[in-house]
């Protein structure tokens, strides 16, 4: 197949964020096997060398720049853009974050392979490239759009749990993202979702979409298998910490569960692991036993150092990386419903893989009950390592995806 992917994100280094990890993942993957052309956005923070260390993954990279505003740029005309782009984003329906991302240059560009006959599928990685995707397309290529997970619904369960930095803005916003989804899903030919919670919700919106749930995968050789268990009284959270949803979930974990916890465990730690930590998780190492450690080295290394990796996500949908890392890396997971979307870790039938929990009082259970049994530690670590190598690596992922991309 001659395959073009559209990411506006900068998939590499695959260790930015979720949409990176899981974009430049399936990109490596159809690569081995496909011709692929890939059109994506540079911004400020991505150097010569990872432009080029890229380029050796694909048979075609095609750069544009990425509109950034400058930290010193004059504060009005920041205000200015922002209106601007808030009655654009009403006027049109599409998200503010879509119309900023959006480059005529590059549309231009697209238009043009796709009316050249070369291609014979075009994918849009995350759903924020739907914008350049025109309904006329379908009539000549497959348009694919491997969405993630559902803006919709992550922005209606923020208010709902009462996460949203915005809760004003977000209200405002939420019928727009409802018309917005429901409009763009009708362009493609197909649509790839990582849960299937988020196929549910886009089948609420278009009934008769066809939808296919790929997961995300872990790459097992960065994240070996951990030679032993620390036995400590440290727990660990990994994630970009200026992410709305990791945000209220250190804070949750930090202010509710800690402690409780650290009355009955003094000597306890919860260590906030990930890169550009905000002024609201740095303000909660002033609490007793929690450290915030901002971007790390190497974040393999520090889940090894853990007892239990918690992940107290209260809202936001699609599965997540950091369960299925720290499941890989052998970590025993404590998680909420969030936290484990899409995974098959208890219940009849089903081998113990990680504990679940949603309130204080569940995580105080779960939390004690693992620092006191090594038993049931090494049982869900070597669980959790067997569930990821048998259903959630890359090479799978990306076989699922080629599949979806070559069918008819």
């Amino acid at each position: 197949m001659k395959i073009l992917m559209l990411s506006s994100t900068f998939p590499y280094p695959p260790s930015r964020g979720g949409t990176e990890i899981r974009t430049f993942n399936l990109l490596k993957y159809l690569s081995q096997h496909h011709s692929v052309s890939l059109i994506t956005q540079r911004h400020k923070g991505v150097s010569d060398q990872e432009v080029e260390e890229l380029r050796t993954w694909v048979d075609q990279l095609q750069l544009f720049a990425l509109s950034e505003t400058s930290p010193a740029a004059n504060r009005l005309k920041r205000l200015s853009g922002q209106l601007q782009r808030l009655a654009q984003s009403l006027w049109s329906s599409t998200p503010p974050n879509v119309l900023y991302r959006y480059s005529p240059q590059m549309q231009d560009w697209i238009r043009a392979a796709v009316q050249s006959g070369y291609y014979d599928v075009i994918t849009c990685e995350h759903s924020v490239n739907e914008i350049y995707i025109q309904p006329e397309f379908r009539q000549s290529i497959k348009t694919v759009v491997d969405v993630h997970s559902s803006v919709y619904a992550w922005t209606r369960n923020h208010l709902e749990m009462g996460a949203s930095a915005h809760p004003g803005r977000d209200r405002l916003y939420l019928p727009l993202l409802k018309r917005y989804e429901k409009r763009y899903c009708r362009k493609f030919s197909q649509i790839v979702v990582t849960t299937e919670d988020d196929r549910q919700e886009l089948l609420n919106l278009v009934p008769d979409a066809a939808i296919d749930v790929i997961p995300n995968g872990v790459d097992l050789d960065l994240f070996p298998y951990r030679s032993f268990d620390p036995s400590s009284y440290d727990l660990v959270f990994v994630g970009a910490m200026d992410a709305s949803h990791n945000i209220d979930a250190a804070r949750f974990f930090a202010t509710e569960v800690m402690p409780p916890l650290r009355q009955r465990y003094p000597q306890l730690t919860f260590r906030i692991v990930g890169a550009r930590p905000v002024a609201e998780v740095l303000e909660l190492a002033k609490r007793p036993g929690v450290v915030v450690t901002g971007q790390v080295s190497s974040t393999v290394d520090e889940l090894h150092k853990a007892t239990i990796c918690v992940v107290p996500l209260r809202t936001g949908f699609g599965i997540k990386n950091k369960t299925l890392e720290a499941m890989a890396a052998g970590v025993p997971v404590v998680a909420s419903d969030r936290g484990l979307e899409g995974l098959a870790v208890d219940g009849t039938g089903i081998p113990l893989r990680a504990l679940r929990a949603n309130q204080v009082q569940d995580y105080i259970k779960a939390i004690t009950r693992l620092l006191e049994d090594t038993n049931l530690r090494t049982n869900l670590s070597q669980a959790g390592r067997i569930f990821v190598q048998q259903e959630y690596t890359w090479e799978r992922a990306g076989a699922a995806y080629e599949r979806v991309l070559s069918s008819e």
